[in-house]
């Protein structure tokens, strides 16, 4: 399946959908131009959407390709519509294996997420914490529980020392994104959580709850920026212990 050359020339960079011709649901977003929207039909590699496919034949039934947007001069253009997409159907709900274009600085987020990422505003932290940059994992669109046991796990730290820690606050970009009462420090994998990976050695994770709601208003979507110097990455900081 192949467009003509006078489509192309008309299509020019564009974003597509895969969905289940039973059912509608889409199940892969993409962008690209030419031929593009056609090439995961001939795709081998080992994938959630090869495999999507793949059952789909089984049954007698091919993928519906639909383009969503065309006509788009700019590749960026086409980046950021593709994102958009993913983050509202959700990547969870996607054989897509990344998340969109720059997703984690302008994809979905609350007003209250949006305001906190260029106002900035700082507080200082009194009680016995531990900071914890999540930046590699966080995206805006993350579940309650998803966010939480990012968070707690898994981390090299001094167990002893993050037993002092009466709260645990997820930090991403410098924004305390949510706060956790700290109860205590247990090896990594000891607990269940909704995390696919392998749990690495000498790592822990804590036991805890989201914090009362005094404290969540005191101090999230506020900056802690300025407890870490620049340079400083590691993931782990502790304040007041």
């Amino acid at each position: 399946m192949k467009f003509p050359n006078s489509v192309i020339s008309e299509l020019k960079y564009y974003v597509y959908i895969y969905s289940n011709p039973k059912t509608s649901e889409i199940f892969y977003v993409g962008k690209g131009k030419g031929n593009r929207a056609f090439s995961h039909l001939e795709d081998k590699k080992e994938s959630a959407k090869v495999r999507y496919i793949n059952e789909l034949r089984k049954q007698g039934y091919e993928p519906k390709i639909e383009i969503l947007i065309h006509g788009l001069d700019e590749e960026e253009t086409a980046l950021r519509v593709e994102a958009s997409i993913i983050d509202l159907i959700g990547i969870n709900n996607l054989t897509n294996q990344q998340l969109g274009y720059r997703s984690s600085t302008f994809g979905r987020m609350t007003i209250q997420q949006l305001k906190s990422t260029y106002e900035k505003e700082k507080v200082d932290i009194s009680e016995p914490s531990i900071l914890i940059r999540i930046n590699q994992k966080f995206r805006y669109s993350m579940s309650e529980i998803e966010l939480f046991d990012h968070t707690r796990g898994y981390w090299k730290l001094k167990p002893d020392k993050a037993n002092n820690a009466k709260f645990g606050f997820a930090v991403y970009e410098g924004i305390i994104q949510e706060v956790y009462e700290v109860l205590y420090w247990l090896p990594a994998g000891s607990t269940f959580n909704v995390r696919e990976e392998e749990v690495p050695p000498g790592r822990y994770e804590f036991i805890g709850n989201i914090a009362d709601e005094t404290v969540r208003k005191k101090y999230r979507y506020k900056s802690v920026e300025h407890y870490f110097k620049r340079g400083n990455s590691n993931p782990i900081m502790y304040l007041n212990i």
